[in-house]
């Protein structure tokens, strides 16, 4: 068994332990009405943008999410909150040093003993949910159900749809299928965007994301009877039933978004079997992008 299914099975008390921590830092993880940015690389900016929609949305407060490579330095914000599982990625340690003293820094992540807890003002250890597989699963979805739950929105509806997205078998015909298309709504579409970085990492495969709405756009003429169509949340009225004609397989989501995105997991963990690739060792990936000083 991989490092990354044993991980991935884990996250319904991973995301118990993270909703219980909320509170205890509570006073660093950005106060309702401040002006917040959350940042991150890979898989974290990914989960960055979801948090920053969903905090947005619920009429939080402005938040805005970037790549550490791409944050707008001029800008000013009330807090950033840098996501980094590792705790050495170059671009968030370098982005953290320069925001050192004129802006309030957050940084969540899974190691106690790397250069991030000096760089941020604050830190937030999630060692608990700390991973030995390259591909991020626990980590992430750990830390947004930190987020979610300070943020007043972590339900035990989310945890219990974890275990049913453990629980069920893949819908038939999923894992043969060519290639992958993941949609998303609002504070989804970071989900999205994960789900696709996930298939891409573990098995290779042709994967896409998009805003559901933009799919009708252009991407949707890639359907076909190879291809499967995934929807993070509530689909628009009529798409359903327009990527049916196309031939492709519609997967309707019907858990919540964040234990849709286990069962995405677990399909990249599948078709990685199924083409014989080890999803702990994805080819030219490393844990944590260090590049050499400048």
């Amino acid at each position: 068994m991989s490092h990354v299914h044993k991980e991935l099975t884990s996250q319904p008390e991973c995301w118990e332990r993270a909703a219980a921590l909320a509170a205890e830092h509570r006073d660093v993880l950005g106060a309702s009405g401040e002006r917040i940015a959350v940042v991150g690389c890979g898989t974290s900016f990914f989960m960055a943008q979801a948090v920053a929609a969903l905090r947005e949305s619920a009429g939080l407060g402005e938040t805005d999410a970037f790549a550490a490579s791409e944050f707008p330095v001029s800008r000013a914000y009330d807090r950033v909150i840098a996501l980094t599982r590792s705790g050495t990625t170059t671009e968030v340690l370098r982005l953290l040093g320069e925001l050192r003293g004129r802006t309030a820094t957050t940084a969540i992540t899974a190691d106690p003993h790397t250069p991030v807890m000096e760089a941020a003002d604050d830190v937030v250890v999630l060692a608990f949910a700390d991973e030995e597989s390259v591909v991020q699963t626990r980590f992430a979805t750990t830390a947004f159900t930190l987020l979610r739950a300070h943020l007043g929105l972590h339900t035990p509806q989310a945890v219990a749809d974890a275990r049913t997205a453990l629980a069920e078998p893949l819908p038939e015909g999923l894992v043969e299928c060519a290639q992958f298309s993941f949609l998303g709504r609002g504070w989804t579409n970071g989900l999205a965007q994960e789900a696709a970085l996930k298939m891409r990492e573990a098995s290779l495969s042709w994967t896409e994301a998009y805003p559901a709405m933009e799919y009708r756009h252009g991407p949707i003429s890639i359907s076909t009877t190879d291809t499967a169509t995934w929807m993070f949340g509530e689909a628009p009225e009529g798409l359903a039933a327009q990527v049916g004609e196309t031939g492709a397989l519609w997967i309707e989501g019907t858990l919540d978004p964040l234990a849709e995105l286990v069962r995405a997991q677990r399909l990249a963990v599948a078709v990685a079997a199924l083409k014989g690739l080890d999803p702990d060792r994805p080819r030219h990936l490393t844990r944590s992008v260090v590049l050499p000083s400048a």
